[in-house]
């Protein structure tokens, strides 16, 4: 396709020298390229915009990957590895590339996208809005320490036979959430790319939680053990995974600890002098409101409905037990813009916030209800970087 006078197409193997070369300038990447780079893109859609001399001058990833909400797994698109040749940016031509993108994404069969920001207002302009951050926290081991492992709770290092049970643990604790990415298909490697993978086993052999880390820095004060996943699905294992980071206190000081917020953890420990190690926020996007909205779950014991007017025309929004649908009609009596959507979908922010951000406006007292309610649930969150 063209537009703006670049042909915009997706990248084939000759393609993907130049856009490795674009990508290691972007973002100041030191060496080869990684044998994923021009071996299997399973799972990643590569996509360029070509000068008429047939240069690449900008590329872009569509991810075809799916996140949690409500208990079901909704298809997105993933935006990654944004990038224009210098000399071009600031002329719109990073919006052009994305939209032909997503809209290729969106005949595949994704109905939201999400990305993580290096600014937001390219991506605002799509209708894209943040909504919530992968915070890393920096804990000092000491902390943990106080913790004594419960009783009847065995640790152990995970084995090539334990991954399964390993991703069913994180499965169960993304369904009950809003914004977690599923770990299957060709984007996710079998085996984790960490040190090690610590087991909470109960006394019936059944595993109730792990934990992924990794070392890094070097001994006493610079050692630091970074911990990518921490998930117990019982206080029991969530407490004795916690009290043993709390082991390394004198080799490695600090722990960093990437966690959805809130998480049980800070029910668990007294997680005292610890500081925000980095903050990564996520942003999204509806692709398709229609099928969005009836692909996510919705609070079971909510019934009715609410006149939209969104950008594409007025919707009535209705609810029923769970399962949600939109549909053309209605007297668009709350006016919701493509940003405001996607905060709502995400479940990220009510009514009130909303409108003093100037994302929604009209409606009444009961019609804010209804839409507080429909949003009510876990907070977004999302551990994978991508």
């Amino acid at each position: 396709m063209y537009a703006m006078g670049y042909d915009i197409r997706r990248l084939t193997q000759d393609d993907l020298p130049a856009a490795w070369e674009m990508t290691r300038i972007t973002f100041g990447i030191d060496g080869d390229p990684p044998p994923s780079w021009s071996g299997d893109r399973a799972g990643r859609l590569d996509w360029g915009a070509f000068d008429r001399q047939g240069q690449l001058v900008a590329k872009c990833t569509d991810r075809d990957q799916a996140h949690w909400f409500g208990g079901r797994l909704v298809p997105a698109s993933g935006i990654a590895g944004v990038a224009v040749a210098p000399e071009l940016r600031g002329t719109g031509l990073a919006g052009t590339i994305l939209r032909a993108m997503l809209a290729a994404a969106r005949d595949r069969g994704a109905v939201i996208t999400t990305l993580y920001r290096s600014a937001p207002g390219p991506y605002r302009s799509l209708g894209c809005e943040e909504v919530g951050a992968s915070t890393t926290t920096a804990v000092p081991a000491s902390a943990l320490a106080e913790l004594r492992r419960p009783d009847g709770i065995e640790l152990r290092p995970a084995e090539p036979d334990d991954f399964p049970h390993v991703r069913e643990i994180y499965a169960t604790m993304a369904r009950a959430g809003n914004g977690l990415m599923e770990r299957s298909g060709p984007l996710y490697a079998d085996d984790p790319d960490q040190d090690g993978v610590t087991l909470a086993v109960a006394p019936d052999g059944t595993v109730e939680g792990y934990a992924s880390w990794s070392r890094e820095g070097g001994y006493e004060e610079s050692g630091r053990l970074r911990v990518d996943d921490l998930i117990g699905l019982t206080g029991r294992a969530t407490t004795a995974l916690l009290a043993n980071l709390g082991t390394w206190s004198r080799v490695a000081p600090t722990v960093l600890l990437r966690l959805p917020e809130p998480d049980p953890a800070g029910f668990v420990a007294s997680l005292v002098g610890t500081t925000v190690e980095s903050r990564r926020p996520w942003m999204l996007g509806v692709l398709d409101p229609a099928a969005a909205v009836a692909a996510r779950g919705w609070p079971r014991g909510l019934t009715g409905s609410v006149d939209l007017r969104l950008d594409s025309g007025a919707h009535r929004l209705t609810l029923d037990r769970g399962a949600g649908r939109l549909e053309p009609g209605g007297s668009g009596a709350v006016e919701l813009t493509a940003r405001g959507l996607a905060v709502l979908y995400a479940g990220a922010a009510g009514p009130a916030l909303l409108r003093r951000a100037g994302l929604l406006a009209g409606g009444d007292a009961e019609t804010d209800a209804f839409l507080e309610a429909a949003g009510a649930g876990p907070a977004p969150a999302l551990l994978d970087y991508f």
